[in-house]
């Protein structure tokens, strides 16, 4: 069961592989890329908030981070002692109520249970503004039972979210971190 209890041991038990350790390239350059510094912005799933922290750091105090475990929350609030308390949201994704511009989408699709995708979709859907941006990086190689991460693809990925979003952009990350290269894509949802 990917629940609370899980990604809390992985925390515990320094099992966080996935994290990189500062922001990836491909969501640096996007959020270089903003130019609206007051919009309200999530990033879910958020681990450590290496993305959420360059948000900071870029002047988006907008912004808000969630995570199902507490310890990451921890970590990003120590970083950032500047940032409100609530601002560091523990929380179930699935449960978050909110009206977002923009959420920042770090590979967090691929850690949910594949079974919860299209709650997932509904979600981020009722999360945004109208017009508003899904944006980030998802993973692009074959869905298999063993993960997380669970993989995806573009046609997996088109099927899921055209329903509720304008698909505005969804192509390979040309600046994926060593590791990830050849693995991820790119994308922008707008929701419909």
């Amino acid at each position: 069961m990917l629940d609370k209890n899980y990604w809390e041991n992985r925390y515990q038990n320094g099992e966080t592989g996935w994290d990189a350790g500062r922001v990836t390239t491909p969501i640096k350059t996007f959020i270089e890329s903003l130019t609206h510094k007051d919009q309200k912005i999530l990033v879910p799933g958020a681990g450590n908030g290496h993305e959420y922290e360059y948000l900071i750091q870029q002047g988006f105090t907008n912004a808000y981070m969630l995570d199902i475990v507490l310890a990451p929350l921890q970590n990003a609030a120590a970083r950032l002692p500047q940032v409100p308390a609530e601002h560091f949201i523990h929380g179930d994704f699935f449960s978050h109520t909110g009206a977002y511009d923009l959420i920042i989408e770090q590979t967090f699709f691929c850690a949910i249970n594949p079974e919860l995708r299209d709650a997932y979709v509904s979600q981020m859907h009722k999360l945004l503004q109208p017009g508003g941006i899904l944006a980030g990086l998802m993973f692009c190689f074959p869905l298999t039972a063993e993960g997380p991460p669970f993989g995806g693809s573009i046609a997996e990925y088109e099927h899921r979210f055209s329903t509720l979003f304008n698909i505005k952009k969804m192509e390979p990350a040309y600046n994926s971190i060593k590791p990830r290269q050849d693995r991820e894509l790119f994308v922008i949802f707008e929701k419909k």
